[in-house]
């Protein structure tokens, strides 16, 4: 079991701009992959960007961004501390949601949505 605890939601005006971060502990030897995924009531949730969080630097790691907020996010991590950020930039209100650390342990139990959870925190632009 892994903990994420999320923060940094909020709301702004369409063009504004929100950092989140997260920072893992517990069970975190067999992490590789963190990042984010946002829901709207209704509707499922989905994976926004992700970060591969093996090697010992805090720079590069693969990532995947969804097609989206391409251009407008851009997803880090810190490894030291555990913990990855999500710049957010350009928001648009349709980014309005409740967005949710995750981690998980391959990239295709990401992609399936099998990881670990924070808390969620609130992301809402207004026009």
């Amino acid at each position: 079991q892994v903990d994420l605890v999320d923060y940094g939601g909020g709301s702004v005006q369409a063009g504004g701009s929100l950092r989140l971060s997260c920072v893992a502990s517990g069970n975190t030897g067999g992490i590789y992959w963190m990042g984010w995924f946002r829901q709207v009531p209704g509707k499922e949730r989905d994976s926004v960007a992700v970060i591969n969080v093996s090697g010992p630097d805090t720079g590069g790691g693969q990532t995947t961004i969804a097609d989206s907020v391409k251009g407008r996010f851009s997803i880090s991590r810190d490894n030291a501390k555990k913990a990855v950020h999500l710049e957010m930039n350009a928001l648009k209100p349709e980014d309005t949601a409740k967005y949710y650390c995750a981690a998980a342990r391959t990239y295709v139990e990401w992609v399936r949505g099998r990881a670990d959870w924070g808390q969620g925190t609130q992301v809402t632009v207004s026009s």
